[in-house]
């Protein structure tokens, strides 16, 4: 009979996993979520994200008690100051994703999630001055000639991919030096784009332009459910992530981008050229060393 602490730990892993798990199911299959929304503009669509995201996240933060927790980052200004660049970023980001998804573009959106890791570690490198581990230089090597291949052999500079990897990137770098937690983080994000996003809505409501309670019920459930979508997958993420091992969520993070490749090529029918094929199988091959490399130096530090 195993020993109640080995129990424990085991049903912590496989909790851990599950959370985790759904998290990155519902980011990769979000395509499917945002093509319902295809025919309102992507930054209609983002600004109300935004705005009923943060009702969402406000019920979350009071329910969870983590709202004296908001308020006193909201009152220190070098939250602010952090969080208001993270903002932007997340905002850009948005849109990009969501224009490419309603835009016949998943695949190239799919490929910016895929080389995300490696550009954390060549953003690591340039401004944390973190050396790069032999397999690490190798991985990063495979995707800059993945990206260069299809840019010169295809005649296609895939923008979306990087314009995604980069700004996700920047995103986490700074990030890491808000000192809040992931809810209130975004909560205060969302809190930035709250005027704006109620103004733009107001503002295209009053044109007789905007989607909401003009188009039809679906299409207004599906615009005030961005907020569920948003936020929910990012509660069960961290909630995967504290019972899980860094290396473990590394190997977990591909299953969204995996789902969006496998959804632009089976569901909506993308093109997959043979430039587009090398690519990928080079950047899967990068991932590959990458994640054998951060699963063995995460067993030395831990031993």
């Amino acid at each position: 009979m195993q020993p109640y602490n080995t129990l424990k730990s085991q049903q912590e892993s496989l909790s851990g996993v599950a959370y985790a798990s759904g998290a990155f199911l519902i980011w990769g299959l979000s395509p499917i979520y945002w093509k319902v929304l295809q025919s309102i503009p992507a930054l209609e669509t983002i600004m109300h994200r935004a705005l009923w995201s943060f009702f969402f996240l406000l019920i979350v933060l009071i329910s969870q008690g983590h709202f004296s927790e908001f308020m006193a980052a909201v009152k220190n200004r070098r939250t602010l100051m952090i969080l208001f660049p993270t903002t932007m970023l997340l905002g850009f980001n948005w849109f990009i994703y969501i224009w490419a998804v309603n835009n016949e573009h998943i695949l190239q959106a799919s490929l910016g999630y895929f080389i995300n890791p490696l550009v954390n570690v060549l953003l690591g490198m340039i401004f944390l001055r973190e050396r790069l581990r032999p397999l690490q230089a190798v991985a990063l090597g495979l995707a800059v000639v993945g990206v260069l291949y299809l840019t010169f052999n295809y005649g296609e500079f895939p923008w979306i991919a990087l314009s995604l990897a980069f700004a996700f990137g920047f995103y986490g770098l700074i990030r890491k030096v808000a000192p809040v937690s992931s809810l209130v983080g975004l909560s205060i994000e969302m809190l930035f784009f709250f005027v704006p996003a109620l103004a733009y809505i107001v503002f295209l409501d009053s044109k007789g332009t905007g989607a909401l309670l003009h188009m039809s019920t679906k299409i207004d459930i599906f615009l005030i459910g961005t907020a569920f979508l948003t936020a929910f997958p990012l509660l069960i993420f961290t909630l995967g992530t504290r019972r899980l091992k860094l290396s473990t969520v590394g190997f977990l993070q591909y299953i969204a981008p995996s789902c969006m490749f496998l959804l632009g090529v089976f569901l909506y029918n993308e093109p997959l050229s043979s430039a587009h094929m090398l690519t990928f199988v080079l950047i899967w091959t990068a991932l590959c060393l990458y994640s054998v490399d951060s699963a063995r130096h995460y067993r030395m530090d831990t031993n």
